[in-house]
This record gives structure tokens, sequence and C-alpha cells, in this order.
């Protein structure tokens, strides 16, 4: 039981960081991004090649980070002459492109079989040592994410991306390069997305294309729309309780007498109600984004 829990919280703190890295792109920017996952599956990837041609694993992670920040990039320079609607279309397009190069390109990913026998976090520890420590760097590493999220937040760039969200023409008629920004957040965004992806391959020490499915971006977007669009702590919370329901579900056969076969549906249907739920009654999130105000004053 407590490995499980160990497990379950690793989890968590990896997926922290792939909502709070969706959450500065869509919550903060306003940017509609249906390809989380294959930044999420290029910074995996990378760190599971670099890892099976030798390189350490704190090196190859670093360099999943700077490819998942390229792909970033990529994809924002892809929007500069789409509307929003379009480029959300264009983002989930990448993603399958990614994933069904995952699929195809046996040389290099494994193709349907994926990347196994990963030289892991930790590799002198076993059991619930080595699950206490992988949770202490997760965490570590999901902190530092909050930090520099909240920080670009407060920066003059993170206004610029809120008044992009709220009033592109207004953003623009101010002077500011609406292009620039998307391609700047999205950059980063995208590095954090391959950060989570690359703890999350060196930690089960596998990865395969299969994990990278649209379901899996939009489990992410669950997250951050569960806990609140805009604010950093919301994608946390709303990562702790979808990973934990996630997670949770399969024992639901101990209880009640359902077929093995249907845990996959119940888990899509249990995201599903999430979402309109959420919509429903808290379409703010469950810790709303708080804006600060200011009121002019006569001189």
């Amino acid at each position: 039981m407590l490995e499980f829990c160990l497990h379950v919280l690793i989890m968590s703190a990896i997926f922290g960081i792939a909502a709070v890295s969706l959450n500065l792109q869509a919550g903060t920017s306003g940017l509609l991004n249906f390809g989380q996952i294959a930044l999420f599956g290029i910074g995996a990837y990378a760190v599971a090649i670099l890892t099976r041609a030798g390189l350490p694993w704190p090196a190859a992670l670093l360099a999943g980070i700077g490819a998942a920040a390229l792909g970033g990039f990529a994809i924002g320079r892809l929007g500069r002459d789409l509307a929003a609607e379009y480029w959300a279309l264009a983002t989930l397009a990448v993603a399958e492109l990614v994933r069904l190069v995952a699929l195809n390109e046996d040389w290099l990913t494994g193709g349907p079989q994926g990347i196994g026998g990963i030289i892991g976090l930790f590799p002198g520890l076993d059991g619930v040592a080595r699950a206490l420590a992988t949770l202490a760097l997760a965490a570590a590493l999901l902190l530092a994410t909050v930090l520099v999220a909240r920080r670009l937040g407060q920066t003059q760039f993170g206004r610029v991306l809120r008044l992009m969200r709220e009033n592109p023409d207004l953003a623009t008629a101010l002077g500011h390069d609406i292009v620039a920004c998307k391609v700047k957040v999205l950059a980063i965004g995208g590095g954090m997305a391959g950060l989570a992806g690359g703890l999350y391959t060196l930690y089960l020490a596998f990865i395969g294309p299969d994990q990278l499915l649209p379901f899996e971006t939009f489990l992410i977007w669950t997250m951050v729309v569960l806990g609140g669009l805009g604010n950093v702590a919301g994608a946390v919370v709303g990562a702790l309780l979808v990973t934990t329901l996630y997670a949770g579900i399969p024992f639901l056969k101990d209880f009640v007498a359902l077929p093995p076969d249907l845990t996959g549906s119940l888990r899509v249907f249990a995201i599903g109600s999430i979402v309109l739920a959420a919509l429903m009654l808290k379409p703010q999130g469950l810790v709303p984004e708080r804006l600060r105000r200011l009121h002019a004053q006569r001189p």
C-alpha cells in the first residue's frame, strides 16, 4: 500500500509539471494547445534514446528539455499565420504526427514496442528507498516549475501574455509582437512538458507510442480545467486529484462486480464526467485565478 501511494504521488508530481506547462500556455496566454502530449513525448523519447546510448540521466534530461523547447518553438512558429481555432487543430495534428513517427520509426523509437530497459533514476536504491528518492526529486522539480511559472506571470512578459489572452487586438495595437510572445511561451512551456516526459520515462524505465495518444493531452487538460485555468496552484491540485482518481479506478472491481476489460472505459468516462461537472458547477476551477485589480484615482 505504501509503494502504491508513493507511486501515485510521483505520477501526480510528474503530471503536475505537465499541467503547469499547459496552464502557462492555455490559462495565462489563452493558447489552445491540443498537442501538449507531443511536447511531453519529445522529451520522453529524447531521454530514452540518449540514456540507451549511454548518456547519464541528468544530461539526457537536460537534452530532453531542450528538444521539447525546440518543439514548442516550432509549434509557435506554425501558428504565425493561423487563426486561434485553426492553430488549435494544427497542434492536435502535430501530436498525432509525433505519435506516428514514434510508432513507425523502429530504428530510432523501437516502433510499437517502444523503448524499454532504460537505466532509471537512482539505480543504487531499491524498493521504498528508491520510490522516496524519486518522489523527492519529482517534488523538487515540480516546485521549481511552479516557481518559474509564478515568477513569469509576475513579470511584464506575463502581463503581456494575459493581455494577449483577453484582447489580442489591443495587445497588437500597443506594439506587442503577438507571434513572438506565442513562440516564447510555447518554448518555455515545451521545456516544462519535456521535463515531465523525461521524468516519466526515467521513472517507468519505458516509453512507447501508446503513451502519446490524444487522450493523454485531454487528461492533462482535465487537470488544468478542474484545478482552475490561469492558476498555477490549481494546476497542481488538479493533477493530484485526477491522477489519484485515475489510479484508483481499477480498485473498483474489489467492491463492484465489474469485468476487468471495463477499467479503461471507466477511466475515460470518469475523466469526461469530471470535465462536464467542472464546466457546469465550477467553471473557474477549484482554485480560480486571482487577478490584481488596479483602481484609478483622481489626481
